[in-house]
């Protein structure tokens, strides 16, 4: 018995997938990081005015 040539989630379709939700979900941390620190650099210059 042969099988169809039909295109099917190869090893290759999902490593792209999965490279494109890895790609997303770094992009979505890197700009969580940078919020985090520009919200503490803001907080740390305003105890530095209050002091």
């Amino acid at each position: 018995m042969t099988q169809p040539n039909t295109p099917k989630n190869t090893k290759k379709n999902k490593d792209a997938g999965r490279e494109e939700r890895m790609k997303a979900a770094l992009k979505a941390n890197m700009a969580k990081r940078k919020a985090q620190a520009s919200a503490r650099k803001k907080a740390a210059e305003q105890d530095k005015e209050q002091d």
